[in-house]
């Protein structure tokens, strides 16, 4: 964990400059989600409200993000949960028969296909950089419809290894443009990731990551429609281990959209599987001490949800 002085050097200038901005802008966002829920406190260090940007299409959004990726304005505080990840480690603890049930085949247990591909429970998250917000339907508790670029800090104290929950103390750095759209025709999301993430269990290896996702859903189709583009997705991130390089894990889930006729609703299915390397983890944690023939591991993903 040597990481963690330089890690608060680089932070000191942001909370400095926070101080010395004689009026602050602080706003509150909350993002419920099955899979991924949270609070963040936004706080404008030029002492000014998140600018708003006027866009026309997907890709003027991500040039304005890009141009602005160095010029921090905002700092963002932000706690998060993952409630069906962790609801499949409470269920693995405390209903083992049912978990077992659940076992279908060697690579597909129905509990661990639905909440697969998250790596913590939960988490702390700080954030440096530009947020741009824009234009959207205002709807309570929608979650955030704003583009984010700049530098990402999340520390953790668990790690969850195939519904396990396992203590450990880790913090991940990364270079981050992401955001969110929430029109009455259509909904936008994209993530793109690169950094590092460190582990205090010394049996979980280290590793660089690099993540791509995007989803978009169309409410109101208008014309012909591109099959990949609308009422899709898809996330694939990829680590390898900060020693040799070697790939460490390969996550990739696509899911397709199918919006309601009348109502603002769509229906999301998501298929996909995490394919998991030997060399991730060791001793204790390794495949063959849990008893695995197999060196390397390989999980389906079943992910359904509903968008609003």
């Amino acid at each position: 964990m040597k990481l963690l002085p330089a890690l608060l050097l680089l932070l000191l200038p942001a909370f400095a400059a926070a101080e010395e901005a004689p009026e602050k802008k602080t706003t509150v966002e909350i993002e419920l989600d099955p899979y991924y829920s949270a609070v963040g406190v936004y706080n404008s260090l030029t002492g000014k409200p998140i600018p708003h940007l006027q866009v026309d299409s997907e890709l003027e959004i991500y040039r304005e993000l890009i141009s602005k990726f160095y010029q921090p304005r905002t700092l963002i505080v932000e706690a998060s949960l993952n409630p069906l990840p962790y609801a499949g480690t409470l269920i693995r603890r405390h209903q083992p028969g049912f978990y077992g049930d659940m076992q279908w085949s060697s690579n597909f247990n129905a509990v661990q296909a639905v909440t697969a591909g998250f790596e913590e429970p939960w988490a702390l998250s700080l954030f440096l950089g530009n947020v741009v917000s824009f234009d959207t339907i205002n709807k309570s508790f929608q979650g955030k419809r704003n583009g984010y670029s700049g530098v990402l800090v999340d520390l953790g104290t668990h790690h969850i290894k195939d519904n396990v929950l396992i203590r450990d103390n880790w913090v991940q750095m990364e270079g981050k443009l992401k955001g969110e759209q929430i029109l009455a025709d259509r909904s936008l999301r994209w993530s793109f990731r690169g950094g590092a993430k460190f582990h205090g269990d010394r049996h979980i290896a280290d590793s660089f990551f690099v993540g791509f996702r995007r989803s978009r859903t169309d409410f109101k189709p208008k014309g012909s429609t591109s099959f990949w583009l609308h009422n899709s997705g898809f996330e694939y991130v990829s680590d390898f281990s900060q020693k040799k390089l070697e790939p460490l894990r390969h996550y990739l889930v696509v899911d397709k959209k199918f919006p309601a006729k009348n109502s603002r609703v769509a229906f999301t299915l998501g298929l996909g599987f995490v394919w998991t390397a030997d060399k991730k983890y060791s001793g204790p944690l390794s495949n063959s001490a849990a008893g695995t023939k197999t060196s390397n591991s390989f999980q389906f993903i079943l992910r359904p949800n509903l968008e609003f």
